[in-house]
């Protein structure tokens, strides 16, 4: 979150527009397997409500971005995507909302670590794969 977030997070108290399912399916990533309301709620930083938290899954939910599982009387919920998954098509919906993809994949790759840069031209070679799933570091699922 940059400071500008921060700040207005502040003077209202409340988060970033998204910061709460964002926060939320970082939570079930990190999971080994699907998590309840409760589970999910427990394991969030803050002090949510469960009904906050069971809003934002049934609204994962209805954009079909987790799936869920009867679990006694209620749901254990899980993401349908790996989190790079979801990060790439977020990354592909913001390069198809802009007016200048020239300009756009210009700047991303100037902006590049040398070791992004280098990852990203051999995986654009065909010389790189991407990990695994099961070689992906935990916070990366």
């Amino acid at each position: 979150m940059d400071r500008s977030d921060e700040g207005a997070r502040q003077a209202s108290g409340r988060r970033a527009r998204g910061e709460l399912e964002s926060d939320v399916l970082a939570t079930l990533w990190a999971a080994r397997g699907p998590l309840t309301a409760r589970e999910t709620q427990e394991r969030l930083p803050g002090d949510l409500a469960y009904t906050t938290v069971m809003t934002i899954l049934s609204r994962l939910h209805d954009k079909g971005m987790v799936v869920r599982h009867r679990e006694g009387r209620g749901y254990a919920y899980e993401p349908t995507r790996d989190e790079a998954s979801h990060t790439a098509q977020r990354m592909h919906s913001l390069l198809e909302g802009g007016s200048d993809r020239e300009a756009v994949l210009a700047r991303f790759v100037s902006e590049l670590s040398a070791q992004d840069e280098h990852l990203l031209q051999q995986l654009l070679s065909g010389h790189g794969e991407p990990p695994a799933e099961s070689e992906r570091s935990p916070r990366n699922r």
